[in-house]
């Protein structure tokens, strides 16, 4: 979903029903609050300009701009197949990427023709072998959140694009074919991690391979030379606050860090070194601005999604970025949802519509119910207060229940949630017959920055540490909770715990079930793995410790671990545990 900088139109993909996986685009007049179809689907992604008149999209490897006042769709000629379109913020050109998988090209497309902006189609790097790749993320991008690897600036006129080469480097190409290297120590700071341009010049933060240390960077736009704007740092790691860095109207670089000194113990955000947001607010992202009513022009309220007091409730807020006496100021205004957006006056929260502080109306909704009504008791226990959920059957009354400990995603993913959404699948579980426990041990984001890093290097003993006393601390609320048949349940690194789990303390964990587990952290993409585990050059006893491949090995197929594939499993894996669990 997006919102013209203007405010007057939003655009949304949509599909037909729950039946229908095949989205299309449409556009929302905020003024009358009429929808229309734009383009039937398959749309999987689009991209507008500045104001929302102008729309880009590929379908099947083709080009299509779609005027989204008029309604009118046009195929665009290109000679190769498209990939990523965007438009120029004043929706006069399309860019857009070809072979994004082998030797990306960055080409642009408008009134003088269609063009190569940049590319090095067949050279290989020779010290390294492969292709040189224009206008991608790059290897290792999305595990700190950039999906992208090209902006246009907020004048059309200059494209910062990303061309990776062994290496990362950054580079600004104008479209009379001038072209500058963006220059930072890019040894010392190899990984790219944050990158904006949506006023001034562009904004970047680089962070060391250990990811320890970071700088935010503004990048002047004619000579790509760099100013460092903020220094973040970190004994474990350093964790971008999505959002961030972004110009205030004011000249103000935004930055999210960490308030970790005088008892503090907060993910805060950063105005050129004020404190912008109380420490008692967890920041996870800064999703625009908005005007603030009756204030200066210059200085818009942030609308910021976080937590207040309870990691579980994930809320919207507004926060103020004018300077002023009495502190930080936060109004809360909805609960979270992906659907997040802002534009000119407009805020747009799960389909429900706001202009200034008017409740201008909702979009319609053609998705199916959710099948469960869950009701989940949501716990602290422990001396460290670890979020825990219980979830029982539907109509549940009493008895002694085998226990499913849920570990999701696993390490870094939480699961205590108070959204009826997140536990559809744990009620299904539950519904057969257990008790669903979930835990949102140490290495869970949500609750502070000190909480979720302390697994930094030993995430394997601190992790079981902590289901195992969350497990013997809620019977004691919850009596109905059967000990004696405990099994446990993830995915992808969820799926490792899982297995880690009934592998060191069979005396707790009955028997696991693995779905598509990652068995040795080698296999892991590097910054994910260096995360939490440090430099295999000189962490290699962290990795053998945290790898499970020998000791699946050892238990043999008859061990208490049952390693799954892809959906559908789900009614052979209950079969299994229970089998396991009645042994």
């Amino acid at each position: 979903m997006t919102v013209g900088a203007d405010g007057a139109r939003a655009t949304f993909l949509r599909s037909s029903g729950p039946a229908d996986g095949d989205a299309a685009l449409w556009a929302l007049d905020l003024d009358s609050f009429d929808e229309h179809l734009i383009a039937p689907g398959p749309i999987d992604s689009y991209a507008v300009d500045r104001d929302a008149r102008v729309a880009a999209f590929a379908r099947g490897g083709r080009l299509f701009r779609a005027d989204l006042a008029a309604g009118a769709v046009t195929a665009i000629p290109t000679a190769d197949p498209v990939h990523d379109p965007r438009p120029d913020p004043p929706g006069v050109r399309i860019g857009y990427v070809t072979d994004p998988g082998g030797s990306a090209s960055l080409r642009v497309t408008g009134p003088d023709g269609d063009r190569l902006l940049a590319g090095e189609p067949g050279n290989a790097w020779r010290e390294h072998g492969g292709n040189i790749a224009w206008g991608v993320a790059g290897a290792g991008a999305a595990e700190f959140g950039r999906t992208r690897g090209w902006w246009w600036s907020p004048d059309g006129t200059q494209v910062l694009a990303v061309r990776t080469a062994g290496s990362i480097s950054l580079h600004l190409l104008d479209l009379d074919d001038g072209w500058v290297d963006v220059h930072w120590d890019r040894e010392t700071y190899p990984h790219l991690a944050q990158v904006s341009w949506s006023g001034g010049g562009p904004l970047i933060t680089v962070l060391r391979r250990a990811q320890q240390h970071g700088l935010v960077l503004s990048v002047d736009p004619r000579t790509g030379e760099t100013q460092v704007h903020a220094e973040l740092a970190d004994a474990r790691w350093v964790e971008p606050i999505p959002g961030t860095p972004r110009h205030l109207p004011d000249g103000r670089v935004l930055v999210g860090g960490e308030l970790a000194h005088d008892g503090f113990d907060a993910r805060c955000l950063f105005a050129d070194g004020s404190l912008v947001t109380p420490p008692g607010l967890y920041v996870r992202r800064v999703a625009g601005t908005l005007p603030r009513p009756d204030g200066p022009p210059g200085a818009p309220d942030l609308i910021v999604e976080g937590s207040l007091a309870d990691p579980a409730i994930r809320e919207v807020f507004r926060v103020r970025t004018s300077l002023g006496g009495g502190g930080p100021e936060v109004i809360r205004l909805a609960d979270a949802s992906p659907e997040l957006v802002t534009g000119g006056d407009v805020l747009i929260v799960g389909g429900r519509v706001w202009r200034g502080d008017r409740w201008a109306g909702t979009l319609r909704s053609l998705a199916a119910p959710l099948p469960y009504r869950p009701e989940p008791v949501l716990e602290r226990v422990t001396d460290r207060r670890l979020p825990a959920a219980v979830l029982y059957p539907a109509g549940f009354v009493g008895g002694g229940l085998p226990v499913l400990v849920a570990l999701g995603d696993g390490p870094g993913a939480q699961q205590v949630r108070a959204e009826p959404a997140a536990w559809q699948e744990r009620q299904w579980w539950a519904d057969a017959g257990f008790a669903v426990v979930s835990v949102d041990c140490r290495g869970t984001p949500g609750v502070a920055p000190s909480f979720e890093k302390a697994v930094h290097r030993r995430l394997a003993d601190l992790v079981l540490a902590d289901l195992v006393d969350a497990l013997r601390a809620l019977p004691g609320k919850h009596p109905d909770l059967d000990l004696t048949r405990v099994a446990a349940y993830g995915r992808g690194l969820g799926g490792w715990l899982a297995a880690l789990a009934a592998l060191r303390g069979p005396e707790v964990f009955h028997c696991a079930v693995a779905r598509n587990p990652v068995l040795n952290w080698g296999d892991l993409p590097r910054p994910v793995a260096e995360r939490y585990l440090g430099d295999p050059a000189d962490s290699a006893h962290v990795y053998r410790s945290h790898d499970l491949t020998g000791e699946l090995a050892e238990a043999g197929p008859d061990g208490p671990v049952l390693l799954t594939g892809a959906e559908p499993g789900l009614p052979g894996e209950l079969a299994w545990i229970k089998q396991r669990l009645a042994a």
